[in-house]
């Protein structure tokens, strides 16, 4: 029985989780980061549009700064997200992409002069002063006031990841890879690692730390259709959820990106549509402008998602021998815009569709489909990133419910999000650990190692009549169908009635091929149990929330209901049940900054208001008013409002160019 030990674990080599990894090392903590694959494979390096941060470089930039940005942030989630951390996380941005700049990130700059860019399909000379020369450039993406979205041309996450993963190796972090999290270490509602299974030995080893950090990504691949990568199966999702101590929280909230390309499922940024491109119909009509005037194509994603599967059911999408699809046209911006900022996208739709972007008119168009993309939900935590449940346990990232998405995210917050969570609650993390002792006995470790070998060798001992991969495509078939874009509840009871048949179906399988290790079979008897636990808090969150809300639309309950659903979802998992157990916390709309009100999309009306918003709303305005007139400047005005609690060196004010 092997057991290694360590100050932090980190579990999860992506941005979020080598940057925490970064914060740890930085305070002398020996420090051990687990991956899948190697780390510079990670997921993270799939990210191509960009990072927002209010840095207000740019010409069409002037005037951001983080009260724009956490006004977008709030909007954006369809007030679902915690506020307080909203401004953490718009605060903390611009000084995590000015550190990456340090770290050798090769950010897109500001050239002077006369440039030209498409707008609203129109070419249009932006100027832009000479002493922004060689500042950090932004571009516009959806759901935005402002151009805030910083980029490396198309290929942002793999910059930022291969920065982010040298510090950490700089710092003598312990990376090992094909490491598989597969249970944690806990007692008296304390998590003190993990127990985790070497994906080339098949060994069962203990890693015992002061504190454990989840930051394992999304659940996407719970669905028939994804962006995400093979490896984001919500297994760091699954284990938090196992130990019936953590919660998740607002798991039914996914998001489906507008433009993957069709079939394939790769993503094609929204970079394609912040730099100008446009959405066309099977008449070649661009239709976003009938249904969102002001925003247009640059929408918020779940509402764009939502508008072009309402545009095909109205009999406009293409017909294709895999079904219909509407097109993304980026050819109006020109050979030489695409070649140099989506270059990327270029050669995706070369090799995955035969078809070059840059051609002109319709030749050049690319098939999209709205897929699952993202996942808002996740283990629930405090704004430190620790859980209110389980202490010692914290969690960064996609992985987390932490909450600044709410119900739906903005594009180029989540990249922003890996790295500012990585910074604010990998400090968190450090001093954690750093007060921290591992006071578990090594009896204690020992039965949980004992029981993972122990239900692996039970798993390979099953003699039943159930196929392990006909389980699994069954379950994404049923997410993909009923617990998609559009929602409703019979198709969710049907869901939440199948896939608990299946989770009891996985105790008959048969594992045919009986080796421990390189056993795909094996791997798939442990992980989709979990996946279906996962999947189940997914549509049985979704089948109790009776009210539409960002990325949450219900057919049959249209309206967002901020009378009796302003709350976020709390879900656990009791061991023995067959379905997860839910809950709610109620947001507090009397603390908000930014009170309840139209989101800015769709028809007025839509909205069973809160009488407590115009109440807050009345104390805003007035608190406002007072303080201006009395000379107070914006961050007095915000503190008023309300205050917010964050690490001193992030807390400082933002400095940008002519701005005192």
């Amino acid at each position: 029985m092997k057991i290694k030990y360590c100050d932090s674990l980190v579990i999860g080599g992506g941005l979020a989780g080598l940057r925490a990894a970064v914060a740890t090392a930085n305070k002398g903590l020996s420090t051990t980061v687990l991956s899948l694959v190697p780390v510079k494979r990670s997921h993270s390096a799939a990210a191509q549009g960009g990072m927002q941060a209010s840095l207000g470089n740019a010409k069409m930039s002037e005037g951001d700064n983080e009260d724009v940005h956490f006004a977008d942030t709030v909007k954006g989630s369809d007030w679902g997200c915690d506020q307080e951390v909203a401004r953490m996380f718009v605060t903390t941005a611009p000084k995590a992409i000015r550190e990456l700049a340090a770290w050798g990130v090769p950010w897109t700059r500001i050239r002077k002069g006369n440039h030209e860019a498409v707008i609203n399909t129109k070419k249009t000379t932006i100027f832009e002063d000479d002493d922004k020369h060689g500042l950090i450039n932004s571009r516009d993406f959806g759901g935005t006031k402002k151009w805030r979205t910083c980029y490396t041309s198309d290929a942002t996450g793999h910059t930022m990841l291969f920065a982010v993963a040298n510090e950490a190796i700089k710092r003598e972090v312990n990376i090992e890879d094909r490491k598989e999290a597969i249970g944690l270490i806990h007692k008296n509602n304390r998590c003190y690692g993990a127990i985790v299974r070497d994906l080339v030995t098949g060994e069962i080893i203990a890693y015992v730390a002061k504190g454990t950090l989840i930051a394992t990504g999304g659940y996407g691949r719970i669905y028939e259709i994804t962006t995400n990568a093979v490896i984001c199966e919500g297994i760091g999702t699954a284990i938090a959820l196992e130990t019936g101590i953590a919660k998740l929280g607002n798991m039914e909230a996914v998001q489906f990106h507008p433009t993957p390309l069709f079939p394939s499922g790769i993503l094609l940024t929204e970079g394609c549509r912040g730099d100008g491109g446009v959405l066309r119909d099977v008449d070649g009509h661009r239709f976003m402008p009938d249904y969102e005037p002001e925003k247009k194509d640059l929408a918020s994603r779940d509402v764009v998602s939502r508008r072009m599967m309402e545009h095909i059911r109205k009999g406009k999408g293409v017909d294709s021998p895999y079904g219909k699809h509407l097109w993304l046209d980026i050819s109006i911006l020109g050979r030489e815009h695409i070649e140099k900022n989506l270059r990327d996208v270029q050669e995706i739709c070369q090799y995955f569709a035969g078809i070059d972007p840059a051609d002109e008119g319709k030749k050049g168009w690319a098939p999209v489909h709205p897929m699952q993309h993202y996942s808002m939900g996740g283990i629930r935590t405090k704004p430190t990133g620790e859980s209110p449940t389980l202490k010692g346990l914290f969690s960064a990232g996609e992985a987390a419910c932490w909450d600044m998405h709410g119900f739906n995210r903005l594009g180029g917050n989540s990249v922003s999000e890996t790295v500012v969570a990585g910074m604010i609650v990998g400090n968190y993390f450090a001093d954690f650990c750093l007060d921290s002792e591992i006071d578990i006995d090594t009896k204690t470790v020992e039965e949980f190692v004992s029981a993972k070998e122990n239900y692996i060798k039970e798993l390979l001992s099953l003699k039943g009549n159930e196929d392990i991969f006909k389980i699994k495509n069954r379950m994404k078939r049923l997410m993909q169908e009923y617990v998609g874009i559009f929602r409703d509840g019979i198709g969710l009871t049907k869901a939440v009635d199948e896939l608990e048949d299946l989770l009891k179906r996985v105790k008959n399988i048969t594992v045919t091929n009986k080796q421990l290790t390189a056993n795909p079979e094996l791997e798939e008897a442990y992980r989709v149990p979990m996946m279906l636990k996962v999947a189940l808090c997914v549509a049985k969150g979704a089948l109790e929330r009776t009210e539409s809300r960002g990325a949450h639309t219900r057919e049959d309950y249209p309206k967002r209901d901020d009378a009796k659903w302003l709350k976020r979802t709390l879900t656990s998992w009791k061991e023995g049940d067959t379905l997860p157990t839910i809950e709610y916390e109620d947001l507090d709309i009397m603390t908000m900054e930014i009170p309840p009100g139209f989101r800015g999309y769709g028809a007025k009306g839509m909205i069973i208001e809160n009488e407590l918003s115009a109440i807050r709303q009345a104390e805003v305005d007035k608190l406002k008013e007072d303080m201006e007139a009395s000379g107070k400047d914006r961050y007095e005005v915000q503190h008023a409002l309300m205050p917010f609690s964050l690490q001193q060196e992030y807390k400082r004010k933002n400095k940008r160019l002519g701005v005192k």
